[in-house]
């Protein structure tokens, strides 16, 4: 063991909420994990906190993550805890982080457990997603209803598929699934918002808008077989690729008044700092929200370089 993780082994033995730690990451993703596994081999005193309530809990295997394309997101953490646990450095704890308190020139992080002390603090915690109001829509997400375009699409390449969402941005989106397929319809559920020009600019794709109220979506024990419109009309499609709406779950954080952009995410420079010294996130909590497993880790492992450093 270093002298760095003895000393703190040393004075958890009587009381392990006692020591400061150099980091407190909070989320156990994987940008949380990936900045976790640098700081530790950086020999920084490292506690991971994570309430194991994922978003894709429910998806049975991510993609575009190199030497893991096709792995279930748990096992992915899985693997990234148990490559953790080898560093006498590190400590995971599952638990629910209640409030950070700024105490001096460190910071006192409290969890189910007690208040931790640490010189900084990672947030890498993720986000509630929030989906239009449909019966079976939970009941086939993760298997052949979608939230990440680029993570799952390739799988649908030239197959019917549909987009269904309720915000301003559905027009984009749909032109992005367009690369994988052009047999694609956009359902608005009657709220969603595109202009008579991106309708036009859609149709120049063969891609359809339908702007009809969606009951649900339809389906058997092999996957979703169409969209259900509220008129009775079942229109055939094999998946579904839905626009959530994303909230931070950063209400444990409010006590630090961290800039927060027009979306609620962290605002950060290029290497993770948040407008508070000491206090850094990556991942899903910062701009542009959901990224992919792989940009999530990297922007962890950056982020992580920046803490090393600025611990100096």
């Amino acid at each position: 063991m270093s002298e760095v993780g003895a000393s703190v082994a040393g004075a958890e033995a009587d009381d392990p909420s006692a020591a400061t730690r150099d980091v407190i990451v909070i989320g156990a993703g994987p940008a949380g994990l990936s900045a976790a596994l640098n700081l530790v081999r950086a020999r920084r005193t490292t506690l991971v906190l994570d309430s194991n309530r994922p978003r894709n809990a429910a998806t049975l295997a991510s993609h575009g993550f190199l030497s893991r394309d096709g792995v279930s997101p748990l096992e992915l953490r899985s693997l990234g805890r148990d490559e953790l646990a080898a560093y006498p450095e590190s400590e995971f704890r599952r638990t629910v982080v209640s409030s950070i308190e700024r105490d001096g020139d460190s910071f006192v992080v409290t969890d189910k457990s007690g208040s931790t002390h640490a010189r900084t603090v990672l947030i890498t915690t993720g986000l509630t997603e929030t989906f239009p109001a449909l019966p079976s829509i939970r009941t086939f997400y993760g298997t052949s209803i979608h939230s990440c375009v680029a993570c799952d699409a390739y799988e649908y390449s030239d197959k019917p598929i549909a987009l269904l969402g309720e915000t301003n941005d559905l027009a984009a989106r749909a032109r992005h699934l367009s690369q994988w397929s052009r047999d694609l319809i956009v359902f608005t559920n009657g709220v969603g918002i595109v202009s008579d020009d991106d309708e036009a600019m859609l149709a120049r794709r063969g891609i359809r808008v339908d702007r009809r109220p969606v009951a649900d979506v339809a389906g058997d024990r092999t996957g979703v077989t169409g969209v259900t419109l509220a008129d009775g009309e079942t229109v055939p499609r094999v998946a579904v690729f839905v626009r959530p709406l994303w909230t931070p779950n950063l209400g444990y954080a409010d006590q630090l008044g961290l800039a927060q952009d027009d979306q609620g995410l962290l605002v950060v420079d290029a290497d993770g700092r948040t407008s508070v010294p000491g206090v850094y996130a990556a991942g899903d909590s910062t701009p542009p929200g959901p990224q992919q497993l792989i940009v999530a880790a990297g922007a962890g492992a950056r982020t992580a370089a920046a803490i090393t450093l600025d611990l100096l």
